[in-house]
């Protein structure tokens, strides 16, 4: 194991990784420009713009929590380069451990057991990289089409209604089953799911109500410190 990290944390895999990663921070910072320039034309103001960015920046910190956790045992396995290059592009941690995982059983061997050998580690990032392929080549295939059908559908105003109770429902059913993934672990997860689906709609009429938007902007990391608190308190 110890020569498995050598050769995972070697200065060649951390250039691959960099070189990743950095075509990751060049995609945010174009699409962040494009979407800057585009906003005077569908009827965003600067400060909206600004907004939103904060917003998102902020949404995204929760779910890094998790993500971190996860990727500290990765680190334990597979390196420092490999797990930052396939965190940062995919971000799902449990993804890319069952990846890891399977593609250690496919040489024989097991995350971090005394089997786990320079060739079940290729295997293993072999299995990472080949399984988030599907998700990339979507993107890049269909992105545009979707974009299209999208402006095709809004030309009506029927289904401008129609498009967004499908999209509500796509989020309800998306947030739906992965907290039903949760709830079935015990009461405890059951009890903190409950608990911030009944936190959020408190957060968001006060902000409305008391016209604090920067409330909204911190909604999803409220919910997930309030979840996270619950968590404590029942373990």
């Amino acid at each position: 194991m110890e020569q498995v990290l050598k050769v995972a944390n070697s200065f060649p895999i951390w250039i691959i990784a960099a070189l990743v990663i950095g075509i990751v921070i060049f995609q945010a910072v174009v699409f962040i420009r494009l979407a800057s320039k585009t906003a005077p034309s569908v009827g965003l103001t600067t400060l909206e713009v600004k907004s939103v960015v904060r917003t998102g920046a902020i949404s995204s910190l929760g779910p890094s929590f998790a993500i971190i956790i996860v990727a500290i045992s990765l680190i334990t396995f597979l390196g420092n380069p490999v797990t930052l290059m396939r965190i940062g592009i995919v971000g799902s941690a449990p993804i890319e451990t069952v990846g890891a995982s399977l593609g250690a059983q496919a040489a024989g061997s097991e995350l971090g057991s005394s089997t786990f050998t320079e060739q079940a580690f290729t295997t293993a990032v072999w299995v990472m990289c080949l399984g988030g392929m599907g998700w990339l080549l979507v993107t890049v295939l269909f992105t545009k089409s979707l974009g299209k059908f999208q402006e095709k559908i809004s030309r009506k105003n029927s289904n401008v209604k129609l498009l967004s109770i499908v999209s509500t429902a796509a989020m309800i059913g998306a947030f739906g089953y992965f907290g039903a993934g949760q709830m079935i672990r015990g009461i405890n997860e059951t009890v903190v799911f409950i608990a911030a689906f009944l936190v959020m709609p408190v957060i968001i009429w006060a902000s409305n109500k008391f016209k604090m938007n920067w409330l909204r902007e911190w909604s999803l990391g409220l919910v997930i410190v309030v979840g996270l608190s619950i968590g404590l308190l029942l373990t």
